[in-house]
């Protein structure tokens, strides 16, 4: 037996509140509610109608209206609600990060701490993040709504269980830190689980919430302590069966390579990871790759030396995940995108040879945006991508079906 109209209306119209919020949000300028219209499909009218739902519920800001060549009263244009925000929070090896970011995608406020977390205590560390995000959600205006959270690790996760399974440089395993949060963090407030390098990867893919980014095709590299990879195609990270694929910095180089904490030998980040570079290189772990990269410049042989191993190492690894999953361009994240001038010119050659493809469609090489801990702003990104598939959830009261 088909739903009642009104079932059947109230479906509809959930379905076209994210419809507008995500054309508001993945606009390039501010639109006004005759141009939702028009890239929707939908009569002006109920464009309007939900617009103004939207309005209501901080989900879209109305801005100033500007005078056009048209005669009449000017449109009022619309842009991403800037009270809404989501908090994304990141625990690595090598960093420490709380971050809130809006629906515009602008980082509205963030605590971020270096250090070495290596075999740390997990209840200390995620301690010491809960209380970063406790200064950060203190310090917000009143009226700004943090809507989620988002929990960047490095490793294995259980995204369902909400379990970190396995993450082999901070030496933790089988463990559920959202429980370890809870006191730290508002009622309600329990961050979702994510892979660090799977989120990272969003801040290449979109610019902002429901606004793609200048790639969609390529594979993401995230390197702090060790690395971690994502394979992103038409926008979205290649999750595999378990979520759990990605892994390029336990691909094996060299079987007779050196023990890695993964319990494997010769991985990749053996010899790309930030402290297997330094170690190479003679320098102290605390050293910023700006003067490794410095170093090799000035001819440093024991620098050259770690870059030039390091660029072999990723040449082997990141040709055969190429010449796998067929995808155009690299994109290095962390202390490998500050290196990328270094790395890349070696990096291209090695894979101009390597991938099978090479002669018809050169691999690129390209450095991700300086800022640093993505994962936690792929965690907030992808809390609100959670907003824009389902709107209706933040409107006062229920939805109520109304004709169209």
């Amino acid at each position: 037996m088909p739903p009642p109209a009104a079932a059947r209306q109230a479906t509809l119209r959930t379905s076209n509140l994210g419809l507008v919020l995500r054309t508001v949000c993945g606009a390039g300028e501010p639109v006004s509610r005759a141009d939702v219209a028009v890239r929707t499909g939908m009569t002006r009218s109920t464009a309007s109608r939900l617009a103004d739902d939207l309005v209501s519920a901080g989900l879209v800001d109305e801005a100033e209206r500007t005078a056009g060549p048209a005669r009449g009263r000017p449109a009022t244009p619309l842009l991403p609600g800037a009270r809404v925000t989501a908090l994304g929070l990141q625990a690595d090896a090598g960093v420490l990060a709380a971050r809130v970011v809006d629906l515009r995608g602008r980082v509205v406020a963030e605590r971020l701490v270096e250090g070495d977390w290596v075999g740390s205590d997990p209840a200390s560390t995620l301690g010491h993040l809960g209380g970063l995000a406790a200064e950060v959600l203190a310090g917000l205006p009143r009226d700004v709504r943090v809507v989620g959270a988002g929990l960047a690790l490095p490793g294995i996760v259980d995204v369902d269980r909400g379990v970190l399974l396995r993450a082999p440089n901070l030496g933790w395993s089988d463990l559920s830190p959202a429980d370890l949060l809870a006191g730290s963090l508002p009622p309600g407030l329990r961050p979702a689980l994510g892979n660090e390098a799977d989120l990272a990867a969003r801040t290449v893919a979109d610019s902002a919430p429901g606004r793609p980014g200048a790639h969609r095709d390529f594979l993401y590299l995230s390197g702090q302590i060790g690395i971690g990879g994502a394979a992103v195609l038409d926008g979205r990270v290649m999750a595999g069966s378990a979520g759990w694929a990605g892994e390029v910095g336990h691909v094996c180089v060299d079987p007779a390579g050196p023990a890695c904490p993964c319990g494997s030998t010769g991985c990749l980040e053996r010899y790309a990871g930030r402290y297997a570079m330094l170690a190479a290189a003679g320098l102290p772990p605390e050293t910023p790759p700006a003067e490794l990269a410095a170093r090799a410049a000035a001819g440093e042989a024991a620098a050259r030396g770690a870059l030039d191993s390091a660029a072999g190492a990723l040449g082997v690894a990141l040709a055969g995940v190429l010449n796998v999953l067929d995808l155009p361009t690299v994109v290095l994240g962390g202390h490998l995108a500050a290196l990328a001038d270094r790395l890349a010119p070696a990096l291209e050659e090695q894979l101009a040879r390597r991938v099978l493809s090479a002669r018809w469609r050169r691999p690129r090489i390209e450095a991700a945006g300086a800022h640093p801990a993505a994962g936690a702003t792929g965690a907030a990104l992808r809390t609100l991508d959670e907003v824009l598939r389902a709107p209706e959830l933040l409107l006062p009261g229920p939805v109520v079906a109304r004709a169209q």
